[in-house]
């Protein structure tokens, strides 16, 4: 077993008594910048999403739109969520807006990335909601005349997708079990895709133990981060942790459309992401699985080569 302490890897401190996180202050974020310069791929901006949940997006557009007999034509859409274990970072991290910002110029695509509520302050399912609330947004902005422009006017909305990293994976697919069951037209979920999705379960898998003491997410890290996620007195075979204990959600999860999983040998929770992808298929969703034995948790965000492979699978699930 890892004897790391959690709360210094992260440098992070909880307070009890009012269950919040003091995080690290030195996390590197991107401005926005609306205003392109000659050779800037890509514009983007930050647009409130729910005042009362102070939730917000960030919106990609590609600042070379393609065209059709002089008519901008449409792009997909993907609605993206951020990784950071459900208690860190944001949609203005730099390594998820340099994510969202290559994948926006080279599928390319529209993509509106969801600043969504952290925990412990809001614990699950707070950050479902917010991806929900961010579905609704979207599908609001292409009907609204005076909706969001970039999205009015630009986004092919029945082209949608959804697309979470790490715990974002998570909530992409449990918000998209939700958005199956709803009248959501024009809006349609064309695809999710999780990379390197979070999940997790009481009994440890092989590569929990075979990676106890991983340098990035050491056991005891990852037991924190679903301590601090999961509603309280429950534990980590709780459906959100562990969809694959949960047999009641099943005939849920045969509705789901098309799913990508991406996946890397050295990541901890490498065993869980197959045995999900095992139940997906045994429930008759269409998945293309991704598996390399090779690398390790959020290697794409630190390997330019792997980064590159990544959004290739990513673009012929998308095309």
């Amino acid at each position: 077993m890892s004897k790391f302490d959690p709360y210094t890897h992260l440098n992070i401190s909880h307070d009890p008594a009012t269950d919040t996180l003091t995080r690290p202050a030195t996390t590197p974020t991107t401005p926005t910048n609306t205003d392109s310069t000659p050779g800037d791929p890509v514009v983007f901006k930050d647009v409130t999403l729910n005042p009362e949940t102070r939730t917000w997006v960030r919106i990609f557009r590609p600042t070379k739109l393609p065209s059709n007999d002089n008519t901008v034509a449409r792009l997909p859409i993907i609605i993206y969520f951020h990784h950071g274990g459900w208690i860190l970072l944001s949609a203005a991290d730099a390594a998820a807006h340099t994510n969202c910002s290559q994948i926006t110029s080279e599928v390319p695509v529209i993509i509106v990335s969801v600043n969504y509520r952290l925990a412990p302050e809001s614990r699950l399912p707070a950050q479902h909601h917010d991806a929900l609330d961010a579905i609704h947004w979207v599908r609001a902005q292409a009907q609204d005349p005076k909706g969001e422009n970039w999205i009015r006017d630009y986004a092919d909305v029945s082209r949608c997708y959804l697309y979470g990293c790490g715990c974002g994976g998570n909530i992409v697919f449990f918000s998209g079990l939700k958005a199956y069951q709803l009248q959501l037209e024009p809006l349609k979920i064309s695809g999710i895709i999780m990379n390197q999705p979070m999940f997790g379960g009481l009994q440890r898998t092989n590569s929990e133990l075979r990676f106890a003491t991983d340098q990035l997410l050491p056991l005891p890290v990852l037991d924190l981060m679903w301590d601090m996620a999961l509603p309280k007195s429950t534990d980590r075979n709780h459906r959100y942790c562990n969809p694959m204990a949960d047999e009641v959600h099943r005939d849920l999860i045969k509705r789901l459309g098309r799913c990508l999983v991406i996946g890397f040998g050295g990541d901890p929770m490498i065993d869980r992401q197959q045995e999900f992808v095992t139940m997906l298929v045994a429930c008759g969703v269409r998945v293309d699985a991704r598996f390399d034995d090779l690398g390790f948790h959020n290697v794409d965000f630190v390997d330019s080569r792997r980064a590159a492979a990544v959004l290739n699978i990513v673009k012929e699930f998308i095309i």
